[in-house]
């Protein structure tokens, strides 16, 4: 195959099949279906391997926390990377690394000299390239296919790992009991080979951009920002953290459940695990008609409560193929929950920030599933693995209750698109990109019957102003003249400052043409810009106005 490209045109338009119509899609797709399949093989056989390895449930719960614990601790330094490297290299390096670490397991395996701690330090390992890998993965899909084409393109994903669950797990059984555990981390190994050759073989056409790129540091503060200052975001980030600290008692301890079975073995594990594949492809056919029904918040209340059933099954049934079907059902509502949480963080998320803000989801994620799979193998030592489900099964109902107060519906119609309405500020040759810190201050003359909203209108804008870079931000009414208000906020540097005017979106235009409609007839609002002095003496040509009227 000759080197392939993003470039895409999109004509007529798209059905759910249509982004597999552009090749780099095409190959990349099937590529980490390939993978995919291998890395649910491996974490079976992890998994499995441990309960030969050592009878402790904490042991046990460990995997998982391993698997889970790097993406919390590294999801947010990966998203900052992803946001600012080319993601096409970023990428060919955590593909070789994640390789290399299961071939090494591998051989440890093959050579029986593979411990539990040495089973444990190595799963660590994956997970950090895991952890590396899920933000740019998740922000390069708008890089492959044409916008009209993107939500079809995110649904084949989604159905690729959810097949590659369905398959990967069964077949592990079926090798594991053959070959051995080694055998599934050689093949684990030997998955990456195919996404190696697709991202070499692509060539990516960066988008351009007219501004330097982000410092690490500074892309890991402006995400942490953004993340503190973006309601919708949060909603999504506490109601998976409601859902995934008990959800995650089910994949801990299912190693467990399936040896507990009375022919259990490794089959019965990869079926248990396949069966949750199965139900989340069901699932996932089924969420386009449920969406047409009912908002996003009581769909995920609803697959909590049914999560929680499946749980009380897994903790009182002791017949593989009743197993299995409680498993579908848990697919069937993780999906559910999963897919419509991730779809609410995406919906929170502008283009420049996209990585971060998903790596701040993924992060409270898989940090809720390392803690809780710890928390539920501790429970299962002292009171039993049946215990152990029972309790975090009633936690998941009552979960639902304590997080209900953070929507994620509501959100379909913002537009987070770049409106570019912000005029360039005209400046002196003095005023480099380093200099800071900037104060920008708008007068405002609200009219009088008009106050109360217009301060209302004007914190919902400061809220906004704060998420796309400013450090501080106030409003203050002048004490001579009655409704006349200065708004005034602060940015590290001139350079981030003109990286807020890239960061506005149609809808804080929106917001703000509301805020000029409370405002006295005639009177629209005056803006001044201030950088901290240099410390040396100013060039002669001067020509920026202290009153310049904006959109701002």
């Amino acid at each position: 195959m000759a080197s392939i490209t993003s470039v895409a045109s999109a004509q007529g338009p798209a059905s759910a099949w249509s982004p597999l119509r552009l090749s780099v899609f095409r190959w990349l797709w099937i590529a980490t279906l390939a993978s995919n399949i291998g890395t649910w093989m491996h974490d079976v056989g992890a998994g499995w391997l441990m309960t030969s390895l050592s009878p402790s449930a904490v042991m046990v719960a460990l995997v998982q926390t391993a698997t889970s614990l790097p993406i919390f601790l590294l999801a947010l330094p990966a998203g900052a990377l992803s946001d600012i490297v080319d993601r096409r290299r970023y990428l060919i390096v955590v593909q070789v690394w994640m390789a290399l670490v299961a071939a090494f397991l591998a051989i440890l395996a093959l050579t029986d000299e593979v411990t539990a701690w040495t089973l444990v330090a190595l799963t660590f390992a994956m997970g950090v390239g895991t952890a590396m890998m899920m933000p740019a993965w998740a922000a390069v899909t708008p890089e492959l296919v044409p916008r009209v084409q993107l939500q079809p393109a995110i649904a084949l994903n989604s159905l690729g790992i959810n097949v590659a669950r369905a398959i990967g797990p069964a077949l592990a059984g079926v090798i594991v009991s053959l070959w051995g555990t080694g055998a599934v981390f050689a093949l684990n190994a030997l998955s990456y080979v195919g996404v190696i050759w697709v991202l070499v073989r692509w060539r990516r056409q960066a988008p351009p951009g007219v501004l330097p790129s982000e410092r690490f540091l500074g892309a890991l503060r402006a995400g942490l920002r953004f993340a503190r200052h973006a309601p919708a975001l949060q909603a999504a980030v506490i109601r998976g953290l409601g859902f995934f600290l008990f959800a995650s008692a089910s994949w801990a301890l299912l190693p467990l459940v399936a040896r507990s079975l009375a022919n259990g073995g490794p089959q019965a594990f990869g079926i248990l695990v396949a069966m949750v594949g199965v139900g989340a492809v069901a699932g996932a056919l089924l969420l386009p008609r449920l969406h047409e029904r009912v908002s996003r918040d009581a769909l995920v209340a609803g697959a909590t409560v049914l999560y929680a059933v499946a749980m009380l099954a897994l903790s009182s049934l002791d017949r593989l193929w009743l197993l299995a079907l409680a498993m579908v059902v848990a697919g069937v509502a993780w999906i559910s929950i999963l897919s419509s949480l991730q779809v609410a963080a995406q919906m929170a998320l502008p283009d420049w920030v996209r990585s971060r803000g998903l790596a701040v989801f993924m992060a409270a994620f898989m940090g809720s599933m390392a803690l809780g799979s710890l928390l539920w193998g501790k429970v299962a030592d002292l009171a039993g693995i049946a215990t152990s489900l029972q309790i975090a099964a009633v936690g998941l109902v009552a979960a639902v209750a304590l997080t209900w107060h953070w929507r994620i519906s509501g959100f379909e119609t913002v537009s987070l698109s770049p409106s570019m309405h912000w005029p360039a500020p005209i400046v002196h040759a003095g005023v480099t990109h380093d200099r800071g810190p900037v104060l920008v201050t708008i007068q405002y003359q609200a009219a009088p019957d008009r106050v109360d909203a217009f301060l209302s209108s004007l914190r919902m804008l400061g809220q906004r102003r704060r998420r796309d870079g400013a450090i501080a931000w106030a409003i203050y009414e002048d004490t001579e003249r009655p409704n006349h208000f200065i708004e005034s906020f602060c940015v590290e540097s001139w350079l981030e400052h003109l990286r807020q005017h890239e960061r506005v979106t149609d809808d804080d235009r929106a917001l703000q043409d509301r805020i000029r409609g409370l405002l006295a007839e005639g009177r629209a609002p005056r803006v001044s810009h201030y950088v901290a002095p240099s410390g040396r003496s100013a060039p002669d040509v001067a020509v920026t106005p202290d009153d310049n009227e904006a959109e701002r």
